[in-house]
């Protein structure tokens, strides 16, 4: 298979898929004659890996653990799931830190009477200044 048959099958962009090869991410394809990139189905299921990987929230260090454990035979199911409930508590942690955020950009909208004046309370609060223009 070429590139543009793997992009098809893989959702990847040819650039994404150059990307990981760059990153040893994948197993390096062999090359044709002329040159080309020669795909085979291992390469197919390690970019779908990669790809759904990412869509979930791993890093590119955490995708290469787990195309690691992917090709190793003697790999434990539970080594998996730790790297994944280690994941999920990380998104959790982004997820109160986003809602923080949050609560705290509604407070200052609030706070702020969104008028033709210059007086503005939610610059106030982020500059860390609390005296009036």
């Amino acid at each position: 298979m070429n590139i543009s048959d793997v992009a098809k099958k893989t959702g990847l962009t040819s650039k994404a898929i150059r990307f990981y090869e760059e990153k040893g991410l994948v197993t390096a394809p062999a090359r044709s004659e002329n040159g080309y990139r020669r795909y085979a189905q291992k390469h197919i299921e390690e970019l779908t890996l990669l790809r759904q990987a990412r869509q979930v929230g791993f890093t590119l260090e955490e995708c290469q653990e787990l195309v690691a454990l992917f090709h190793n035979p003697d790999r434990h199911s539970a080594d998996v799931k730790a790297r994944t409930l280690e994941k999920a508590a990380e998104i959790e942690r982004h997820i109160q830190e986003l809602k923080t955020m949050h609560e705290r950009l509604l407070t200052l909208a609030e706070a702020c009477p969104g008028d033709d004046g210059a007086e503005c309370p939610i610059i106030d609060n982020l500059s860390g200044c609390c005296h009036k223009h």
